[in-house]
């Protein structure tokens, strides 16, 4: 598997990295089996691994770390903190006090001593960046973590985070992980861009856009979303919003133009992503080992030109067929921050 480097950093990782938000009480809840995907994955040469505090409430760390335990130094570990962990207001965000709490419980979890890339999941514009760029400074000085990341970032919040780092002499982010696929292309406006610019590795999230671009959602099938967190997020699932019938429009014809080029569509979608020039890596995100082995192919696959165009007619560059795919939304559009 290609190794690519990651940023402007000395860090090489494997094209595909694995995501494991689906291992633990949100998708495999047998621990045993989450590690035998994993082992599987290291085998076929992924290096990097990433994770989250809050995937299936920290299990899903605790099962990584289980996996790592005698081959962490050959994997570059990744993770994130940012979303509610309890219903107390100081236990999430990207406060120092928090960040300095949570990497203390993700290393427990881990079961490591030190953390390859550490991340914020998210932008939050109500926390000055100069707190939390001086909170990851100081881990990355106790050598508690090595580098530092942010996920789902705006462009705006891309370049003032570097600003910041440059005018404060902290550590910079030397990472973002951006949602991304064919049928979600908005961060090729600016997002990528952006990042190119600041010499950023970009680890992008969903390939398959949540399963759209699995083969689950085709147009002659009845089949809604199957999982509660998926029916939960019914802007995104609902078959009956017209945005999400533009994507299955898109599925069905990305269907027809993988048979044509002689893979499967899962491989047209995490191989489109990998062509991008500013992506270091696709995240995977499988369930169970035969989704893995359908999508660790993905990297032996190179899309023609002439099937990159035919992808941008079913989906224009920079288009997002629903814009609640996007993984962030401006506060500025909220009701109370617009003309009401």
């Amino acid at each position: 598997m290609e190794q690519r480097r990651l940023g402007s950093t000395g860090v090489w990782v494997s094209e595909l990295c694995l995501g494991t938000m689906m291992f633990g009480e949100w998708g495999t809840g047998d621990h045993q089996e989450s590690i035998r995907i994993i082992h599987r994955a290291l085998d076929a040469g992924i290096t990097f691994v990433d994770t989250a505090d809050v995937y299936s409430h920290g299990e899903s760390e605790v099962i990584v770390g289980k996996a790592l335990a005698r081959r962490r130094d050959d994997v570059v570990l990744a993770t994130k903190a940012f979303m509610p962990m309890s219903d107390d207001l100081n236990h999430r965000g990207s406060s120092r006090r928090w960040i300095i709490r949570e990497v203390e419980d993700s290393l427990r979890r881990l079961d490591t001593d030190w953390i390859d890339l550490y991340q914020i999941h998210r932008w939050d514009p109500e926390t000055d960046l100069d707190e939390t760029l001086g909170a990851l400074s100081d881990l990355v000085h106790q050598g508690k973590v090595r580098y530092i990341g942010h996920s789902t970032f705006p462009a705006s919040a891309i370049v003032e985070a570097q600003w910041t780092a440059q005018r404060r002499h902290r550590e910079r982010f030397v990472t973002e992980q951006p949602t991304y696929s064919i049928l979600t292309r908005g961060i090729e406006n600016d997002v990528l861009p952006t990042c190119r610019r600041h010499g950023m590795g970009v680890l992008s999230y969903s390939p398959l856009a949540g399963g759209w671009l699995s083969g689950r959602y085709r147009k002659d099938s009845t089949e809604g979303p199957t999982s509660e967190a998926r029916k939960r997020l019914a802007n995104r699932f609902d078959l009956d919003l017209p945005e999400n019938q533009r994507k299955l429009d898109a599925a069905d014809r990305l269907a027809e133009l993988a048979d044509d080029a002689g893979v499967s569509l899962v491989e047209l979608a995490i191989a489109f992503v990998l062509r991008h020039p500013a992506v270091t890596s696709a995240i995977i995100g499988p369930r169970t080992m035969e989704h893995l082995e359908s999508q660790l192919t993905a990297a032996d696959v190179h899309l023609t030109d002439d099937v990159l165009d035919r992808i941008d007619e079913i989906v224009a560059p920079g288009v997002t067929l629903n814009p609640a795919d996007n993984g962030w939304v401006s506060p500025a559009l909220e009701r109370s921050a617009r003309r009401r």
